[in-house]
């Protein structure tokens, strides 16, 4: 208290010190005295609120003191000094009893069962709604899982899963490779001489290169294909792009809006695999000759 009052009387006279004296004569500045009014009052707020703090303890002290006199236990002083805290507890308490499926402390007394062992005995309390519901719920699975799949086989079994699965990998593999096979053009495509890709390109030639190259490519209208000449080129990538875009000048059609990329690298191919093969009443060479630069090829 001796403090209190002296810090007081301060205050007082600091904030007195302005109306005692005029502002020529004043020692501080008018901010500083703003700064150091602000200050006090922030300080007796914080004094006061301190007092109060120090009030409320000591009347819990006090409390506690008259009920021990009156011989309350700790928990019953406890309960009294914090009622909503225990409220708090008790009803987290009674739903975590529920939900397990318990019994409160207070009747533990009631559920002892007879016999002991040891000086230890157990209490009676009954299986979890929860894991019971848990348990029932797997001999369900298990029923429906053994008809669905051994009984009336409306699904198959890990086998034939993998079985069907392959076989739609397959599908979709060969569905990519047919895409992928159209995104070829004159700067990726590949020397090929598999039979397949050469029996395709003979059904394109066929249907129609004959008319202007002739049925075994010796020349008509068109060039010979099978000698060292060539108008355009002769490598792999010259005829792809001659086929696709055509010589119009000269009479060569423009053949990408007709044939997807896979059909022009096909005859392409072919063509390439009648060099040398010196048909019957070839055509006269035309253009440069070429020796082959394309050894080197993307699959046997």
């Amino acid at each position: 208290m001796k403090y209190l009052r002296l810090t007081a009387l301060l205050s007082l006279a600091m904030l007195a010190q302005p109306v005692f004296a005029d502002d020529e004569h004043s020692l501080l500045s008018g901010d500083t005295e703003n700064y150091l009014g602000y200050g006090l009052i922030v300080a007796m707020l914080l004094l006061f609120i301190i007092a109060m703090m120090v009030i409320l303890r000591a009347l819990k002290v006090l409390t506690r003191i008259l009920l021990k006199s009156q011989g309350s236990s700790e928990a019953e002083i406890a309960i009294e000094l914090n009622p909503a805290k225990n409220k708090e507890t008790k009803r987290k308490g009674e739903v975590w009893e529920k939900l397990l499926s318990l019994k409160p402390l207070s009747e533990e007394k009631d559920l002892i069962i007879e016999h002991e062992y040891d000086g230890i005995q157990e209490l009676d309390n009954p299986t979890p709604a929860w894991f019971m519901y848990l348990f029932y719920g797997t001999i369900t699975f298990a029923v429906g899982y053994l008809l669905n799949y051994h009984v009336f086989k409306t699904s198959p079994l890990q086998y034939e899963e993998y079985k069907i699965e392959m076989a739609q990998a397959d599908a979709d593999h060969q569905v990519y490779l047919s895409k992928a096979a159209n995104r070829v053009d004159e700067n990726t495509v590949k020397l090929v001489n598999t039979p397949a890709v050469i029996a395709s390109g003979q059904a394109i030639f066929k249907t129609n290169c004959v008319a202007c190259h002739g049925d075994h490519a010796q020349g008509s209208v068109g060039p010979n294909l099978t000698d060292d000449y060539w108008l355009h080129g002769g490598k792999i990538n010259d005829l792809f792009k001659t086929v696709k875009y055509g010589v119009l000048a000269k009479g060569m059609p423009t053949w990408e809006k007709v044939l997807s990329p896979k059909q022009i690298s096909d005859v392409a191919n072919y063509v390439k695999s009648l060099h040398g093969t010196s048909p019957a009443n070839p055509k006269a060479p035309q253009g440069i000759l070429e020796t082959d630069g394309d050894k080197k090829l993307a699959s046997n």
